[in-house]
């Protein structure tokens, strides 16, 4: 559930970045690191979903 709320709010985050920023190149900067963050956020939300419904016997 944290890490559920954790990727709403980066993706706002993100697109509140995408409306103030004009220039090309720090955009482009911005992009690559909006989407390496919301990669992590998925990352981190399959490795809760594998530790919740996983079986360790």
């Amino acid at each position: 559930l944290i890490f559920v709320g954790l990727t709403a709010y980066d993706t706002q985050k993100i697109k509140e970045l995408y409306q103030e920023i004009d220039g090309s190149e720090i955009m482009g900067k911005k992009a690559i690191m909006g989407a390496l963050t919301l990669y992590l956020d998925f990352i981190n939300l399959f490795l809760m979903l594998l530790r919740l419904f996983g079986n360790r016997n």
